[in-house]
């Protein structure tokens, strides 16, 4: 049985913070920083929750006119958490989207009922926020990092960043929040998923997915600099400038191509589920890595 199907009192969660999202307003900028370095800040439901929180405080806030999206440590994000003791498939939170619970639900339906809320819903969420929003992007932003740097309206990343999406090595045809396809030309996104490498930050840079590259040293002054410049725009004009482009991006079909490959990733949760009694086809974090690296001839 798939360790996602298992009855939740059966599932031991130990968080090792009870702050995994830290919030400090600085100048205007509101700073979201995700606080799980010991595990690459893997998003669990407990971060995911806490960002949620802290996105919707920062926009609450009329004296915040800029939002900066950040990961304490080496690493902006591992993504979702699939193998930390704090991982908490089975946990009930507050719902913010208007969907039912999904810890009573059976079989496929619990993941499926879950990722609609906690990582397409939330995304859309902080994509619509009414204020800019960067993200500090430094060392992996692997899978769900991708999610939440995606979401954001501009993306600084430091000259070691690095960008990846493997979860094809799952059989599953990229992350929930898909938008591969309009942050990169279409082939290039397709040799991205498909062979699941990474993407330096320069090449990100030059399909226009990341807006700036700087030494990770000058990376939080960088941020700084510019939060400051969009934290100084009229606050009607950047809400309105943001819902422009976002428009022409649902013009393009982005939310429609999205709901259409959510289905796709959650047909592919339960094929493993079948076939090998596991949603990611019994891949944890350690057995990515190890996949990983055996791909790569190591």
């Amino acid at each position: 049985m798939s360790d996602d199907l298992v009855e939740p009192e059966k599932v031991e969660i130990t968080y090792e913070t009870e702050e995994p999202v830290l919030y400090e307003v600085k100048d205007s900028v509101a700073w979201i920083t995700m606080n799980r370095p010991k595990f690459n800040n893997a998003q669990n439901g407990q971060m995911t929750y806490a960002l949620d929180d802290a996105f919707q405080r920062a926009v609450n806030d009329d004296a915040v006119r800029c939002i900066v999206l950040a990961g304490e440590g080496k690493h902006f994000s591992a993504g979702h958490d699939i193998g930390t003791p704090g991982r908490d498939v089975h946990k009930e939170f507050d719902k913010r989207l208007m969907l039912p619970g999904h810890t009573n639900k059976p079989a496929a339906e619990l993941l499926y009922t879950r990722e609609q809320e906690q990582y397409v819903g939330m995304c859309k969420r902080w994509r619509e926020a009414p204020k800019p929003t960067v993200a500090m992007v430094q060392g992996a932003c692997i899978a769900g990092g991708l999610m939440l740097a995606w979401v954001c309206d501009l993306i600084i990343a430091s000259e070691d960043a690095f960008f990846q999406d493997p979860v094809v090595r799952m059989g599953i045809p990229g992350v929930e929040y898909f938008a591969h396809a309009y942050e990169l030309p279409p082939r290039v996104a397709k040799e991205f998923l498909l062979l699941g490498e990474r993407m330096p930050a320069e090449r990100a840079y030059s399909f226009g997915m990341v807006n700036r590259i700087v030494p990770r040293e000058q990376l939080h002054e960088e941020v700084e600099g510019v939060a400051a410049k969009l934290a100084a725009q009229p606050r009607l004009g950047a809400w309105l400038t943001k819902q422009a482009v976002n428009q022409v991006e649902e013009l393009k079909g982005k939310s429609s191509a999205m709901t259409s490959v959510f289905h796709m990733h959650h047909f592919a949760h339960a094929q493993n589920d079948l076939t090998s009694g596991s949603s990611t086809a019994g891949l944890d974090a350690k057995a990515m890595a190890k996949e990983k690296k055996k791909q790569a001839g190591e």
